[in-house]
């Protein structure tokens, strides 16, 4: 009788992986579908071409990624440490306390896509707050994603150096 129900168990077992074989593979989440979401800054490095490595956003920088399903993001970073300007009013800042502002955080917004078989992501940039000139271009970055972190590397920067954000996902 046990050797009745092993064998009863193994076949319905295996008529449930022919019946169903689709079963196991829809629970496997796309790429795109595992980054739909919230992601905040754990950290920023840059090399620079004579492998410097540099924290362009300090030590403690923060930071926001927000992914949604409909192919749109927005992205904010800041140095922690940015000063803060003398008046309150932001139209009030004096040269060097705009220019600190400035080259102390990144903002933009667009769409994205991702390229599953590369693993990248590309940003389609339609509003760029630190370099206007970006605006209307793509960007892309190779993504590495290991459960709730992720990591975004952009292998050639401006200045020819590479680049590594690391983000933890929004709970």
């Amino acid at each position: 009788m046990r050797r009745l129900s092993v064998k009863g168990l193994s076949a319905m077992t295996a008529l449930g992986l022919v019946v169903f074989p689709g079963a196991a593979v829809a629970q496997q989440k796309t790429l795109k579908e595992q980054l739909i979401g919230t992601w905040l800054l754990v950290s920023i490095e840059t090399m620079a071409k004579d492998g410097t490595k540099v924290s362009l956003f300090g030590a403690n920088p923060k930071g926001i990624i927000m992914f949604d399903a409909g192919g749109r993001y927005t992205q904010v970073q800041v140095r922690a440490d940015r000063p803060r300007f003398k008046s309150s009013n932001r139209l009030e800042g004096t040269p060097d306390e705009n220019k600190a502002v400035l080259a102390g955080g990144v903002g933009q917004f667009g769409t994205w896509s991702v390229n599953e078989a590369d693993k990248t992501i590309t940003y389609h940039q339609e509003a760029v707050v630190h370099n206007p000139n970006e605006e209307g271009t793509d960007s892309t970055r190779v993504i590495i994603l290991n459960g709730d972190e992720l990591k975004i590397r952009n292998p050639l920067t401006g200045d020819g150096g590479s680049a590594e954000q690391v983000l933890r996902r929004a709970k």
